[in-house]
């Protein structure tokens, strides 16, 4: 018979971090934000019970802080004693942010079915299912903030090694799974390693943590993963976050289904207001475009930046003292799951560009030159290569005709809008 095991593969949950970088909140997004965290955690939890999965590993990070409060430890450990209550193991390892050595011994105890897997050293673990081995688990945590240079967090971890560790039982065991936190060949300062050697070692997947994003090395054959964070915490961590539910067959390439679990969003918008001829209706389009934007998010609460661009007649309205400011305040009264952090104006006044032309002088020489390059962006392309090589630069990895057009035009948009604003000052 053909065996199968499916866990969660979260990481870095961070609970106890502040949210970045952020304007003054009304009272109610400031305990949204206070929540999301810790929120977040429960879906994560809630996720592993509503799919019946075999364990759950938390590849490192689990708090912000070496002083994690009190309340910080008793709502993560609140999640593992849930998950043991349903007979849903877990494993966990530290990361540089919550070394094991500096966790508050005092303010916590693990269920019975979680493991902490070691620090100081590898460590292994078997988990079982109705009685018999199915996965040797792998892994070792942080044991102070800083991880030495001169050995690999990997060293050791190898399935033989597994097995050396755990004794004849392990044989029968059909799985492995590593569980690191490691900045891989993506971070050089944080405990790095070669991806190549986690794949010679012999385990079937290797849950990682420490990168916020979703990263997979291999999307043919995923089994060296990071997960990513559970919630973004700032402009930088945008779009859905969550974990994956990483099931596994024997003979077969691992199969992840990403699940979301963050409460709150974060997105970066650049919204074209150009066809707005008003401020109400620059409000409307700006709340169309965040609808859009939200849709593909799994999560109805959004925290975002937004950008104005385009020619539009609004541009000296919104240059105006105060103006932004009340736009800013006017798209979060419109909907109460959306923040509008900061609204920046990117726009530009409209320019008769055939008028410019007729006239003759340097804006028309300009405009002549502008359209040589979109006329011949092959010939740009061999003069900014013959330029990076004269400085001895390394050379751009690709650039294609059509972005030589696109960055002509946007170059050709900022230097008029110079000129004729300079113009009029």
């Amino acid at each position: 018979m053909t065996e199968s095991l499916t866990f969660i593969h979260a990481a870095d949950i961070h609970i106890g971090a502040p949210f970045r970088g952020l304007r003054a909140l009304s009272e109610e997004w400031g305990r949204r934000l206070a929540e999301a965290i810790p929120q977040a955690w429960d879906r994560v939890v809630d996720a592993a019970i509503d799919r019946n999965v075999d364990f759950v590993v938390v590849a490192g990070d689990i708090f912000d802080s070496v002083r994690a409060s009190y309340r910080d430890y008793s709502r993560f450990f609140q999640g593992l004693w849930r998950l043991d209550e349903q007979g849903i193991p877990s494993y966990l390892c530290t990361g540089n942010h919550d070394p094991l050595s500096l966790w508050q011994q005092d303010f916590f105890a693990l269920p019975p079915s979680a493991t902490m897997l070691a620090a100081d050293r590898p460590d292994f673990a078997l988990y079982e299912r109705d009685g018999r081995p199915l996965a040797m688990i792998g892994g070792r945590g942080y044991p102070n903030k800083v991880w030495s240079p001169n050995e690999s967090i990997a060293a050791g971890l190898t399935r033989a090694d597994g097995l050396r560790f755990l004794g004849k039982e392990a044989e029968a065991a059909p799985f492995a799974v590593g569980v690191l936190h490691t900045g891989l060949n993506l971070d050089p300062v944080k405990a790095p390693t070669d991806p190549r050697a986690l794949r010679r070692a012999g385990f079937d997947y290797w849950a990682l943590g420490h990168i916020h994003r979703r990263t997979i090395d291999n999307e043919d054959d995923p089994r060296v993963v990071f997960s990513g964070c559970i919630q973004g915490r700032d402009v930088r961590e945008t779009g859905p976050r969550g974990v994956y539910e990483v099931k596994l067959i024997e003979g077969r390439a691992p199969q992840l289904t990403f699940i979301p679990t963050a409460t709150v969003v974060w997105e970066r918008l650049e919204v074209d207001v150009s066809a707005c001829s008003s401020i109400p209706d620059l409000i409307s389009q700006v709340m169309r475009e965040s609808f859009a934007a939200n849709g593909n998010d799994f999560c109805e609460m959004m925290v975002t930046r937004i950008t104005l661009t385009g020619a539009t007649a609004l541009h000296d309205v919104l240059a105006r003292a105060g103006v932004l400011e009340e736009v800013r305040a006017a798209l979060n009264e419109a909907y109460s799951e959306f923040y509008c952090d900061a609204l920046v104006d990117r726009t530009r006044l409209p320019l008769d560009e055939a008028a410019l032309r007729s006239e003759g002088l340097f804006p028309a020489v300009f405009l002549r030159a502008a359209d040589a390059v979109r006329e011949n962006p092959a010939r740009e392309i061999d003069y900014i290569q013959e330029e990076f090589l004269a400085r001895n630069l390394p050379m751009l990895s690709s650039l294609s005709e059509k972005q030589v057009r696109c960055l002509a035009d946007e170059a050709t948009d900022l230097v008029l809008d110079l000129l004729v604003q300079g113009d009029g000052d």
